[in-house]
């Protein structure tokens, strides 16, 4: 089977495709966390299981990227993704058959697994593949497409959620429609003169941007635990406000999408006027008011307007955040440093429930999203305080 041009469109379109599979991965199944709750009404505890099927994976994607690392920079990048997409079909549409929570959460947690190496290796790939602005620009389409497949999956998912809450879980096995395209895309050489071979050689210790590496995890962590409060508590946040059904939160989560991939689009235009930093702050500050409009919406069209103001702030973090690591990574180190920020990015979203649900109940979830809005708007303080120290 030949392989494709690194700058050929079935390349680009492939990786793009493919890069849809990973964040929303969890979120698909949303819209269906009410009526799933009704179905599994009888089991202990239940609010929290059924939080934990929408977030469980990202623990296991969590735990898997920083091996998923390993694996590629040691054993190349295409055998893990091509593996990884044939689980993520197989597993992520297993709960439209298992009638047991426990059960539907062992296959939630092979999906994991899969979006661990998923992510991971179509993010390394891109690196490897381009350079420069054409690798900002790239990571920015990658960030794009994330959000549009969020658009799509959430948008079908909400609708057939009103049909049943199992049936979210077929648009899973579109991964496997994506392998062949996969098997096609070129592995870059580790030895030879290939134009995809990777030539950096291991930084010394003391050379390695030890500190950008940590605030960078710690800035992907920390927006990922306010990110993910959109998808676990949105579609009970807009029953409580409006009993809104399964199709318009749906909606309402994709259009935060929308907005994200909207502005993940244009980030190559953005970079090429303004620092990381001064991103960063811009972000910070569109998701603080965004959150904050939702916390205080007295109507579902208020919320919306909110999810667009913040899915604005979120488009431009993951190419940020991406180009910023990419930029100084060594070739050599770049699955296990992509493997480390894709740990911070699930991890985030794992603990995002753990946090906001003890929190909404004791304060309402409005005052919760309040409440996350008000730390996006200190962190957004913080940052352009350090931009006017560094002037």
């Amino acid at each position: 089977m030949r392989q494709a041009k690194t700058d050929s469109f079935l390349v680009k379109a492939t990786l793009l495709v493919t890069s849809t599979l990973t964040i929303m991965a969890g979120a698909t199944i949303a819209p269906s966390l009410p009526a799933m709750r009704e179905h599994f009404a009888s089991v202990a505890n239940v609010d929290y299981w059924v939080r934990l099927v929408l977030t469980f994976p990202a623990l296991c994607i969590a735990i898997g990227a920083p091996f998923a690392g390993l694996i590629i920079d040691r054993f190349g990048r295409k055998p893990l993704l091509s593996i990884a997409v044939v689980v993520y079909g197989l597993a992520g549409s297993s709960g439209f058959v298992l009638n047991s929570l426990g059960v539907i959460l062992v296959g939630r947690a092979l999906l994991g697994l899969s979006v661990a190496g998923i992510m991971t290796t179509a993010t390394t790939l891109i690196a490897d593949y381009y350079i420069g602005a054409t690798r900002a620009q790239f990571l920015g389409f990658q960030a794009a497409f994330m959000g549009l497949g969020g658009v799509i999956f959430l948008t079908v998912g909400g609708f057939v959620a009103d049909i049943s809450w199992r049936m979210p879980f077929l648009i899973y096995l579109v991964a496997l429609v994506l392998l062949p395209f996969i098997l096609l895309l070129p592995e870059p050489s580790r030895t030879g003169n290939s134009s995809t071979q990777l030539k950096d050689t291991p930084p010394e210790p003391s050379d390695f941007p030890w500190v950008l590496l940590v605030l960078t995890y710690g800035i992907a962590f920390v927006t990922q635990v306010v990110f993910y409060m959109i998808p676990v508590q949105l579609p009970f946040y807009l029953q409580q406000l409006g009993n809104a059904n399964a199709s318009q939160s749906g909606l309402a989560i994709a259009l935060c999408t929308l907005f994200n991939s909207a502005t993940a689009f244009g980030y190559q235009g953005i970079k090429a006027r303004l620092s990381f930093i001064n991103i960063y702050a811009i972000a910070f500050l569109f998701m603080g008011i965004g959150y904050m409009i939702i916390g205080f919406a007295p109507a579902y069209g208020i919320v919306l307007v909110g999810l667009a103001v913040g899915g604005f702030g979120l488009g431009l973090l993951m190419p940020n955040l991406n180009v910023c690591l990419t930029s100084v990574i060594p070739a050599v180190s770049r699955g296990r440093v992509l493997g480390g920020l894709t740990t911070c990015f699930f991890l985030g979203q794992f603990i995002s429930p753990i946090i906001s649900q003890p929190l909404s109940q004791s304060v309402g979830l409005g005052t919760a999203y309040g409440l996350a809005g008000g730390l996006m708007l200190v962190l957004a303080v913080m940052t352009f305080g350090v931009m006017t120290r560094w002037k």
